[in-house]
């Protein structure tokens, strides 16, 4: 008889899975911002964990993965940015996982159906705009200077908006991601 791994064990595998995906898929940039950030599919292997496994999980991939990214390619000005940009901004991500239960629902009946566009589509925007708030706000505070003589806020705003792009781009890959993916099948969908 065939022994399964305890739940909490595989949480943390696929977690570390997560991350790595993460860190590849922010070495492929469509676009690279001058003063850091890109336009990736890096968020996409947190969002789905996120849907897959919840808001605690989520949560803490994101912000692991966020740690990880700011190791291997940091821009840090103060440790407070640091905080906002990383651990914070990536941690959002784990947003998606409020929307967890319908998204389960739908692939626990084995189709991609109304629950799925429910859940996805606010998923995904609340862990966009989660990081994107995050991001403007490390702008505001540590980065004003690069604004110019425009307003600190409004170029934050601008500067920042590869966050949105990058969420478009994962809401178009994450239905099809899903699809692909067993149900989770260890006794806790989260």
């Amino acid at each position: 008889m065939k022994r399964r791994a305890p739940v909490r064990t595989r949480l943390v595998v696929e977690g570390g899975l997560v991350i790595a995906l993460s860190v590849v898929l922010s070495l492929i940039t469509i676009w690279q911002m001058p003063q850091g950030g890109s336009v990736s599919l890096a968020m996409l292997p947190v969002l789905v964990y996120a849907f897959r496994r919840g808001l605690g999980p989520g949560l803490a991939a994101g912000a692991l993965y966020g740690v990880t990214d700011a190791l291997l390619k940091p821009f840090v000005v103060h440790p407070v940015q640091f905080v906002l940009d990383y651990p914070v901004a990536f941690g959002a991500l784990g947003l998606a996982g409020l929307f967890s239960g319908l998204w389960a629902r739908d692939a626990c009946a084995g189709r991609v159906g109304h629950g799925t566009v429910v859940a996805l589509v606010p998923g995904v925007l609340l862990a966009a705009l989660g990081r994107y708030a995050a991001h403007v706000l490390s702008g505001v505070v540590y980065f004003g200077e690069y604004a110019g003589d425009r307003p600190v806020l409004a170029y934050s705003l601008a500067y920042n908006s590869f966050v949105l792009v990058s969420a478009a781009a994962c809401l178009v890959a994450i239905p099809l991601l899903m699809r692909a993916l067993p149900a989770i099948d260890d006794g806790d969908p989260r």
